[in-house]
């Protein structure tokens, strides 16, 4: 009988320290971030940085039971705990608290439990289990179905919670799909999403179309050669165009030229897909679904922008892309989170001694904007030094996935680092000004008890089963 390894051999400490490092320079900065002179002590349990040390505490015992945890339980139970967290979910709208517009907290005495950071953990676990199933197939349309309701269930219901940057999140799993195999036209129809949104934005609806359509067009010229057929399919669209506004004109209607735009797009699309499917000529008939589809996106973001999404979200998008500039309203937290990194020069104003730090200047500054007091007091250095930490972790992370022998171990693995790449690089972004204001953590630095457990949790799984790398898992 083969005497059993202990598992803490076989751990991968690289990833542990870095994962300590982080957490007690992330405790450094929150105390020095919410800095109250009447309770200097850093153990002060009636400020932030003595309940964040108590979740530390905790974190840490999550980390060591995780860890002795056998790794076939995360194999046996990933549904059953997707589906647990699912649950919470379901309950946050009836008895959920709501913080800062997002009811998506369920409180527990004097402490709150956010579901949706566990839920990342647990999908995370569901599509390493489906994946690594022995009847997976990544391009048949039953694991599809199967992938996008696992993914598109709890995006859903935290969408019902107003909580916007916990939902997108879950767009990262497309990167993991396709390092499973998922065709790479699913990252440029993602492109291609954002541009049209981009270009709604900035140019709105009409102007949008057009460039489309003269980009399906130009496409089409490229790959074909067909001027005659081309010039057929613009004559097409500017004569439904021209129609529909004489009528218009000579009815004294008033409607906006957007209509006529789109419904020529939309019925000479229409004529001409139906003319490539009975031509038989496919790639013809996917240039006309990919820019009917474009068009069609571009109408949904204006009505969604205008109509669906809250006033201080629009704010926050037209602030981004530089649309409006209002530095007393929306564009208050980044302008002010700005000032506070630039501020640091190189080697920053050193520890307490943050001007725009101690006069609260930056709100939320030990949440979603920890990062500006990094770049305040330890300045460059300081940054890069934190910069430095997280690429190092998601390099090992990547190297610790590709070295195991389980696919659900793969899949899980990058599932962490892809989760962990977003917060990191979308948290900085909103910091300098590169990304909009979602509200989401920087990961083991953000002051939280459930975001600092739900990271923590969703790290040392994978540490454990990495520790199970020698070991055939069964499914």
């Amino acid at each position: 009988m083969q005497k059993k390894t202990n598992v803490w051999n076989n751990v991968d400490w690289i990833t542990i320290s870095i994962y300590l490092a982080m957490m007690f320079i992330g405790w450094i900065n929150i105390y020095a971030a919410v800095y109250n002179e009447e309770h200097k002590s850093i153990f002060d349990m009636t400020q932030q940085y003595g309940k964040q040390l108590m979740w530390i505490g905790a974190a840490i015992f999550i980390a060591v039971l995780m860890i002795n945890t056998d790794s076939k339980f995360f194999v046996t139970f990933a549904f059953p705990i997707y589906i647990a967290i699912i649950f919470l979910l379901m309950l946050v709208p009836f008895i959920g608290t709501t913080i800062n517009g997002a009811k998506s907290w369920i409180q527990f005495g004097g402490f709150l439990l956010q579901p949706s950071e566990f839920m990342k953990m647990g999908t995370s676990l569901a599509l390493a289990r489906y994946i690594s199933s022995y009847n997976f197939k990544m391009h048949s349309w039953k694991s599809l179905l199967a992938l996008a309701g696992i993914l598109f269930v709890p995006v859903g219901l935290i969408f019902l919670q107003n909580d916007t940057g916990s939902a997108i999140v879950f767009g990262v799993f497309l990167l993991v799909l396709y390092r499973e195999g998922l065709n790479g036209i699913v990252l440029f129809f993602s492109f291609l999403i954002a541009l049209v949104f981009v270009l709604t934005m900035v140019l709105e609806p009409l102007p949008t179309i057009l460039i489309l359509t003269f980009a399906a067009f130009l496409i089409n010229y490229l790959i074909r050669k067909k001027t005659k057929r081309n010039l057929i399919g613009m004559a097409t669209f500017t004569s439904i165009f021209g129609i529909l506004w004489l009528i218009n004109y000579l009815a004294e209607g008033g409607v906006d030229p957007l209509y006529f735009v789109f419904a020529a797009a939309f019925i000479s699309s229409l004529v001409f897909f139906l003319w490539a499917i009975m031509l038989h000529k496919r790639s013809l008939a996917i240039l006309i679904g990919i820019y009917l589809g474009s068009v069609l996106f571009s109408v949904s973001v204006d009505y969604v922008f205008h109509n669906i999404m809250e006033q201080h979200q629009r704010d926050r998008i037209n602030e981004l892309l530089g649309i409006q500039s209002d530095l007393h309203g929306a564009g208050y937290h980044v302008n002010q989170s700005k000032i506070a990194i630039g501020s640091g020069g190189f080697f920053g104003k050193g520890f307490l001694q943050g001007t725009q730090t101690k006069f609260d200047f930056v709100p939320e500054q030990s949440t979603d904007f920890i990062f500006c007091t990094v770049g305040e007091e330890w300045g460059f250095l300081g940054s890069t030094l934190v910069i430095g930490l997280f690429m190092a972790l998601l390099m090992r992370l990547i190297f610790l996935a590709e070295r195991n022998r389980s696919k659900f171990s793969r899949v899980y693995g990058y599932c962490v680092a892809t989760i962990l790449f977003f917060h990191f690089a979308v948290n900085i972004g909103m910091t300098i000004g590169l990304a909009p204001v979602i509200g989401i953590p920087l990961p083991f630095f953000s002051y939280g008890g459930s975001s600092l457990w739900s990271f923590t949790l969703l790290l040392f799984v994978f540490v454990r089963l990495d520790a199970s790398r020698f070991e055939q898992l069964s499914y």
